[in-house]
């Protein structure tokens, strides 16, 4: 097993002291996953269609079969929602971190350019928006060269963070293998963090289900925008009290 041991105890008592730039207690970063056309779909030589993050309740997969509903959640994703926002981001002058399947872009390249052209970083989120537990390790170091190959040649610049999101036993050590300066395949601290992946150190920046609006489409999760947006403001109002207390610096993605 190449994963990494658990890691039970983190920074302690001992949480580190620091500052952002300009004397900021908190540092929020804005993700938005782009995965529309890199999921499970038969058209894609996939085993079975897609089952996660659209609007069908209990979709199940289809094996060999395409699940034409779901796949047309995907396609707003990319034809619409996409745009909004980007304008969204733009009104309110937010840069954004985009978790980018390379596979969903290279069917829809002006996305690409859309999300450098205001700006904003690209991380790749993987080659396919696919489940990589129990992938040979082999095959996944491909499709992670793959993607970042594609990434630079839509994006003009070649990432330096990764997210796969499911991830494998292989998934951390391949990303430093491959020199990406950090990952955001953890969800244990509220930090970055160094760790140690075969004597080099790693940085890694925790991402999080809870501040996620894929809390709409799971239970239990949130009914109207009232109730993401208070989660949201609450979260940070108890980060910035919390930084205020003690001095650390927090973080919340």
């Amino acid at each position: 097993m190449n994963a990494p041991a658990r890691d039970f105890v983190g920074y302690g008592r001992n949480r580190p002291q620091f500052e952002w730039p300009g004397g900021r207690r908190v540092a929020v970063s804005l993700v938005v996953n782009y995965e529309e056309g890199g999921e499970n779909c038969v058209l894609d030589g996939d085993s079975h269609s897609e089952v996660l993050n659209s609007d069908v309740a209990g979709a199940a997969p289809r094996p060999g079969r395409r699940n034409l509903v779901v796949e047309s959640h995907y396609e707003y994703g990319s034809r619409v929602a996409h745009w909004r926002i980007l304008d969204l981001l733009r009104e309110c002058r937010v840069p954004a971190t985009y978790f980018a399947v390379s596979g969903a872009l290279e069917k829809h390249p002006d996305a690409a350019r859309a999300i450098v052209e205001a700006g904003h970083e690209v991380v790749s989120h993987g080659a396919r928006w696919i489940d990589y537990d129990g992938m040979p390790e082999a095959t996944e170091r491909e499709h992670m060269v793959r993607s970042l190959d594609a990434l630079e040649r839509l994006c003009g610049q070649r990432p330096v963070g990764w997210y796969t999101g499911r991830v494998s036993a292989h998934t951390r050590a391949l990303a430093v293998e491959q020199g990406l300066l950090y990952d955001s395949d953890a969800y244990n601290d509220d930090l970055p963090y160094w760790t140690d992946v075969g004597g080099r150190p790693h940085l890694v920046l925790p991402y999080s289900f809870d501040c996620n609006d894929m809390r709409f489409a799971s239970a239990p999760g949130f009914n109207t925008p009232d109730d993401f947006a208070g989660h949201l403001r609450r979260t940070l109002a108890c980060l910035r009290r919390e930084a205020a207390r003690s001095a650390p610096a927090m973080m919340s993605r």
